[in-house]
């Protein structure tokens, strides 16, 4: 699972473009890329979208989206003390608290991914991540014992957690980290408040997570690049036209340390406790909902490059896994994203 400063896995590729000859025909010469970002979850946020001449003016349109940012933000932060999710993780067990619909659903969704996939994806594993360092409570990086891997398991897994109508409820001493869900959910949020606001062709990009929408003005596609797995510098695995997309990364590459020789990832197997130790350093998940996506992404990984293959082959998930092998990476397709390579080019 994955704190949002740590997630960076894409890079957008757009043209530049002019209100001339048939894409004036086209597009007309009221529209424009008007673009935006800052600060937001502990990393950056990007939108970039076509303005029209009767839409809403750029000082609106970024007023909204940051209002929806901190909103997120003051819900599932796991870096604020105040937030809602940090109030509940403060909770003794047998307690309950009402929250709102986007958490619950989050909780739910969270819960159908960890039945799935025999509990590889779940959203309590913050005792973890502090544990080995990785988490907002960490005391620096180590490798615990197993005698505290054991007793840390004792308070992971969604089995822990039930909704009772607006409530959520834990019957230990439980605590939930959406870092793996939340930028993703809020992609999807974003683009739908764009949609809200008459904007039908955007690029929204959060903690690198992102989705894209529509044409920009000279008739292309919003074209994206999948980083490959390397911390030395960025370079593009493979690049791809979007409409109606959201797309996430999980890799291995950029949160992690080493100790007495060996590799550990920030990436946390709930099962065992400890982080995953197989040769599958990243998966990108391609889905119309940038929230499935993101999700997708963290469990395809946790499984590994045999079984999570396979679980997104049978589920028909667009998928590219990059496995390790000595010195080289290797890459695979599924078949669905097979379909859609085929589409953008």
């Amino acid at each position: 699972m994955q704190p949002p400063a740590s997630i960076s896995a894409y890079r957008q590729l757009t043209k530049a473009f002019g209100c001339i000859g048939l894409a004036a025909l086209l597009a007309g010469c009221g529209e424009r890329i008007e673009t935006f970002g800052g600060p937001t979850m502990g990393s950056t946020y990007t939108i970039k979208y076509v303005r029209t001449s009767s839409g809403p003016s750029p000082t609106e349109v970024q007023s909204k989206v940051e209002a929806a940012l901190r909103e997120v933000d003051a819900q599932m932060s796991t870096y604020r003390k105040d937030s809602l999710v940090s109030r509940f993780n403060q909770l003794p067990a047998q307690s309950c608290m009402a929250l709102p619909d986007s958490m619950l659903g989050l909780v739910r969704y969270g819960n159908q991914l960890s039945e799935d996939s025999a509990g590889a994806y779940d959203l309590t594993v913050e005792p973890l991540m502090n544990l080995w360092g990785f988490g907002p409570d960490a005391h620096g990086e180590r490798v615990p014992n197993a005698a505290e891997i054991a007793q840390v398991l004792q308070h992971i897994g969604h089995r822990h957690l039930r909704i009772e109508q607006q409530q959520l409820c834990k019957d230990t001493d439980i605590k939930l980290d959406f870092d793996s869900i939340a930028a993703g959910f809020t992609v999807d949020q974003v683009s739908a408040l764009l949609e809200q606001m008459g904007i039908h062709s955007y690029l929204t990009e959060i903690t690198g997570e992102l989705k894209a929408v529509g044409l920009k003005p000279d008739g292309s596609a919003w074209r994206i690049a999948i980083e490959a797995p390397r911390n030395d510098e960025q370079v593009a695995q493979l690049s791809l036209d979007l409409d109606g997309y959201g797309m996430s990364t999980s890799g291995d590459y950029r949160n992690y340390f080493d100790a007495n020789g060996n590799h550990y990832s920030h990436l946390f197997d709930p099962t065992t406790g400890a982080p995953i130790t197989h040769n599958l350093t990243s998966v990108t998940v391609i889905d119309r909902s940038a929230r499935n996506a993101d999700g997708l992404s963290t469990l395809l990984i946790v499984m590994g490059p045999v079984r999570g293959y396979r679980y997104a082959v049978d589920h028909q998930i667009a998928a590219l896994f990059i496995t390790r092998e000595s010195e080289r990476f290797v890459s695979h397709n599924t078949p669905a994203l097979d379909g859609l390579l085929a589409r953008s080019h």
